[in-house]
């Protein structure tokens, strides 16, 4: 075990020898002076893990030295103990970055107890946390041979998530990899899940089955719209529930959380279909049929997401709701610059869309830039530059503005992601679409059944260019490649951040209701 050596200045130092003897016995060196000059002087020519400051003694105050300590070495840990127990003394040490104060008379396991805290923080929460994970871990392993419904599934992908954010701030590769293997093994099953009943949700009105993409404006959105009060719909393209989370104590500064839910987009998960089913509140066939000057084919590049205002305007229309409201598509970084500057034009709408591209270009961004690619080999990265934008956006600073405001704020995604490892063959004509994720044609060659198949695309509510049209998703971490340049497409899209096929990354996503703390 790790000896720590440890500087306690008092006054009256030698009336702790109890004390320091006690530290002494559980392996901690301990170095003694009784005045804050001297304290000052040996922590900046010598080593020490933690510093005791008492804050009342004779010439250089207690608050002083923590001022100078603080100066030199601003990392080295300080506890302030003190008989003083007024307010402004408390909150000047506190301002200091100290990392614990103790009002005397203090004990040895009181002391003990700091000291721990402190330096064997990290080792207690690793042993801890990794203790806990082993017992979680045979609880989710048994359930995933259980056979459960959407509710339980959303569940354990949220307990997964839960486990990944834990294990990341231990920075345990070896229990991080045994997670990795159990999270693959939820994927097969859920993938199995999918298999069997997303077509059957579609189709039977009576089945108990999820809310998904076409159901949040109906279900979530318009319920709260009131002409006493503004709601804003915040979609952050391509956002996974693991990035919600990273971000969720920055939202919950200025917010609070009334509601933490998942929902399940439809299938392709893309922002081309399960976004515009949410604007539209219909699933793609429908859309097509119904609006077909919206709906453009798969060889138009961008063109079905150049109406979702319009669906949007139509489906308010469609349930009778006559009110104000505003769309805006923040694609760049001045656009949310922009927006963020006048979102005071938006309070008198009922209802106010904001959706934000920038995490949909960041996964783009990640498959075509090196730089990218080097930033984030994986989900721990991806969720750490996540959170690091969005910290800098100018989408926080929106969400500050109206949180002043008495607001309802509805954030959500269209789908989520995921990191794609193994590349199966698939053949397709020159009319097939390029999305590693999922294929629509009518000539589509592929061997074995590690896919999910829609080959009659009318059961999936999928539009179908001819006769012959079907539809082919990938499952689990797989993405599609042609046969010709093979090992070439599998290197460069190996490992990136892909969506449109079936995983819990990509379905089950969340949706959260916030109100405002400062209104």
């Amino acid at each position: 075990m790790q000896r720590y050596t440890i500087l306690w200045a008092d006054d009256e130092i030698d009336l702790l020898k109890p004390h320091i003897l006690f530290l002494q016995q559980r392996g901690y060196d301990i170095t003694p002076v009784n005045n804050g000059s001297e304290a000052v002087e040996l922590s900046d020519s010598r080593h020490f893990d933690i510093v005791f400051l008492d804050e009342h003694m004779p010439g250089m105050s207690g608050l002083e030295a923590l001022n100078q300590i603080k100066n030199n070495k601003p990392n080295l840990p300080v506890v302030m103990i003190t008989k003083n127990e007024e307010e402004r003394i408390m909150e000047e040490a506190i301002g200091a970055k100290i990392e614990d104060y103790l009002i005397k008379p203090i004990n040895p396991s009181q002391i003990l107890l700091s000291v721990k805290k402190i330096l064997d923080n990290k080792r207690l929460v690793i042993e801890k946390t990794n203790l806990n994970y082993q017992q979680e871990f045979g609880k989710i392993s048994m359930a995933l041979l259980d056979n459960m419904n959407h509710e339980q599934w959303a569940d354990i992908y949220k307990k997964l998530v839960f486990w990944e954010l834990q294990l990341d701030e231990v920075d345990n590769r070896d229990m991080a990899e045994i997670l990795d293997s159990q999270k693959v093994d939820a994927n097969t099953n859920f993938c199995r899940f999918i298999k069997k009943n997303y077509e059957n949700w579609l189709n039977n009105p009576n089945v108990d089955r999820p809310l998904m993409s076409h159901q949040i404006m109906k279900k979530v959105v318009f319920p709260e719209l009131s002409a006493n009060q503004s709601t804003f719909l915040i979609i952050i393209d391509n956002l996974r529930y693991d990035q919600w989370k990273v971000i969720e104590p920055v939202v919950a500064e200025l917010f609070k959380i009334d509601k933490e839910e998942t929902y399940y987009s439809i299938l392709p998960t893309t922002t081309a279909y399960a976004r515009n089913a949410i604007f539209s509140g219909m699933l793609p066939s429908d859309m097509a049929k119904t609006y077909p000057e919206l709906w453009k084919g798969e060889d138009e590049e961008e063109g079905k997401n150049n109406f979702e205002d319009e669906f949007l305007a139509r489906n308010l229309k469609r349930n009778n709701l006559n009110v104000k409201f505003s769309y805006n598509k923040i694609k760049q970084l001045e656009e949310g610059r922009d927006l963020a500057d006048s979102i005071n034009n938006l309070y008198g709408n009922a209802l106010n869309v904001i959706v934000y591209n920038f995490v949909d270009m960041l996964s783009h961004a990640r498959t075509d830039m090196a730089m990218i690619r080097e930033l984030a080999p994986d989900e721990a990265a991806y969720r750490s530059i996540t959170k690091s934008w969005f910290i800098h956006s100018p989408l926080l600073e929106i969400l500050k503005k109206i949180s002043e405001k008495k607001m309802k704020v509805i954030i959500t995604t269209d789908h989520g992601t995921i990191r794609v490892k193994k590349a199966f063959k698939i053949i397709g004509d020159k009319n097939v679409n390029s999305n590693l994720r999922y294929k629509q044609g009518k000539n589509l060659g592929y061997e074995g059944d590690k896919v999910m198949e829609a080959p009659k695309p009318e059961r999936f509510f999928l539009p179908k260019q001819n006769v012959s049209t079907a539809y082919v998703f990938a499952i689990e971490d797989q993405f599609f490649a042609y046969p010709n340049n093979f090992n070439y497409y599998v290197n460069f899209y190996k490992d990136t951040f892909q969506h449109g096929g079936v995983s819990l990354e990509e379905m089950i996503i969340p949706i959260i209701s916030l109100s405002s703390k400062n209104a």
